[in-house]
């Protein structure tokens, strides 16, 4: 079971960067900021999960760990809003 944590948390953290490169394809097209705070995210889903690789019994309930995601989901937040009331339309 020890080697299985470790082994999941790779495979969340590749399939984080798989997204990030998916995103920043339609970003590269269309610059829409939207995109690119998908590909923010993703990114630092994968710094968050590839940090808990390092420690030696990762802990996923910690709380720094979900204030991270939440900033980062913040910024999401914060693209749909600029998208749907501010900004410039095209």
């Amino acid at each position: 079971m020890s080697h299985l944590v470790p082994f999941l948390l790779g495979v969340i953290a590749m399939s984080s960067l798989v997204a990030v490169a998916y995103f920043l394809k339609f970003w590269k097209g269309t610059h829409d900021v939207l995109f690119l705070s998908f590909a923010a995210f993703f990114l630092i889903e994968a710094a968050n999960r590839t940090v808990l690789l390092f420690f030696a019994k990762p802990n996923e309930g910690s709380p720094w760990i979900y204030i991270i995601r939440l900033l980062a989901l913040l910024g999401i937040l914060g693209a749909i809003l600029h998208k749907n009331y501010g900004g410039s339309r095209r």
